[in-house]
């Protein structure tokens, strides 16, 4: 095998202890290496390649943006692609979200969606409002504001000092803890009064909890609960849906299977399909006039925000969602894709096979009966995912989603336009992974 790795040529790599083979080519739902290997990629990268690999039309918009327009300040100018891009997205937003701000990866969003929060909050007159509640697991990205509010231990630990310490919940696991607080949303109004509703600016969350704890899908009371608590105590609601936004879960964000209706939203990943770094936020109209009304801007700027290759590149993607229907395609065939995984269901070390749409979370326990999750050095997680890279198919892994240590899980994210033969190929391929590990 042709493979590349630390310390050849001069390319630092992500992973320096392993070699990699060389991607040539893409299409569809399918990477081809160097030697001509094809791997289903049944986790669209980083979950981020919703409508398959080397889709021209997106790079003909990109192409033509840049030869018309290589880029302007977003402070001075606007351009079409931009304007147009917000008004794609503007009908599909949830609740009465309208306004979107552009910029350039999910953690820059997060860390956007915070200042804003924090600023609305002063112009409100609310001076002492800083603090943003999140929950444990959860992931918001990897710069260090997005990292402090992450519950993704073994990310956060080479990093403690440099982290804000942000308040943390638990958040909802109906696989370990149906009837819990935690699952049912009290726990959210009470860190509110924990900490003093005077003192917090915003609760963050991913209404369905993406790879941290592996597709976890709440029940609806939970954000019932959590809305009408934030509303009560004059909290902001930010949904964080780079991951679960833009069809993956079968609705154009998952805050509409809970009609949970935010006063941010935070997008990407699929917004952009791969194609090139393409992230946004978006605001209610109650939101942008509070700052229209007082300072006159937000104070955030980032060189790349709005710009217009990228906006290109969100414009082709939504626009092609629209045109060929994939949100509903993709909300009609989670039956079958969940058919394709339910053999997983009879291995023993399958606890759990869960989430929405074309995401899916399977969760790997020692014992069934238990759930005792495997203890780390077993390494069952990034096992399976190696064993699958190894059989042509790739996977997401997570570990640590239980108590910060242990917790082995898989994350399934094959893009929207995977035919009923792949899902069936992607079932297959990842049981018999995982009769091959164990």
């Amino acid at each position: 095998m042709t493979s590349y790795g630390y310390p050849d040529g001069a390319l630092f790599y992500r992973r320096l202890d392993r070699r990699m083979p060389m991607a040539v080519a893409a299409e569809g739902s399918w990477l081809i290496d160097a030697d001509g290997k094809r791997y289903l990629d049944a986790a669209g990268g980083a979950v981020v390649a919703n409508l398959g690999h080397s889709l021209p039309e997106i790079a003909e918009a990109v192409a033509a943006e840049i030869r018309t327009l290589g880029y302007v300040n977003g402070t001075q100018l606007t351009c079409r692609s931009a304007e147009e891009l917000a008004a794609e997205l503007a009908p599909v937003l949830p609740g009465e979200l309208r306004y979107s701000y552009f910029l350039a990866s999910g953690s820059e969003a997060v860390e956007a969606a915070v200042k804003l929060a924090r600023q609305v909050q002063l112009e409100r007159g609310h001076p002492e409002r800083w603090k943003v509640i999140s929950r444990v697991p959860s992931y918001h990205g990897n710069t260090l504001t997005a990292l402090s509010l992450s519950g993704r231990e073994h990310y956060r630990r080479v990093f403690a000092p440099l982290l804000t310490d942000f308040p943390r919940i638990p958040a909802p696991d109906p696989y370990r803890f149906p009837d819990d607080p935690r699952t049912t949303g009290e726990l959210v109004e009470e860190e509110i009064l924990r900490q003093g509703p005077e003192t917090v600016a915003a609760f963050l969350c991913e209404p369905i909890v993406g790879a941290s704890a592996g597709a976890v899908v709440p029940p609806r009371v939970y954000y019932e609960r959590a809305a009408e608590a934030c509303r009560r105590h004059g909290v902001l609601l930010v949904a964080d849906e780079v991951l679960t936004g833009i069809g993956r879960t079968g609705r154009w964000f998952a805050s509409e299977h809970f009609d949970l209706a935010p006063d941010v939203l935070v997008m990407g990943k699929g917004l952009n399909a791969g194609a090139v770094p393409l992230s946004g936020l978006a605001a209610t109209p109650e939101i942008t006039e509070t700052l229209a009304r007082g300072s006159g801007s937000f104070n955030h700027a980032q060189t790349y925000s709005h710009h217009p290759a990228t906006c290109a590149a969100g414009l082709a993607v939504v626009r092609h969602l629209k045109r060929h229907g994939l949100v509903e395609r993709c909300a009609s065939s989670e039956t079958a894709f969940f058919a394709a995984l339910e053999p997983l269901r009879e291995h023993p070390w399958v606890g759990d096979v869960r989430g929405r749409g074309f995401l899916a979370g399977v969760e790997l326990v020692a014992d069934r009966e238990t759930k005792e999750p495997w203890p780390r050095e077993r390494r069952v997680a990034e096992r399976l995912t190696e064993r699958c890279f190894d059989n042509g198919l790739i996977v997401w892994p997570n570990v640590g989603h239980v108590d910060g240590e242990r917790g082995d899980l898989v994350v399934l994210a094959p893009p929207l336009t995977a035919t009923s033969e792949e899902l069936v190929e992607i079932g297959r391929l990842l049981t018999r992974s995982l009769e091959e590990i164990s």
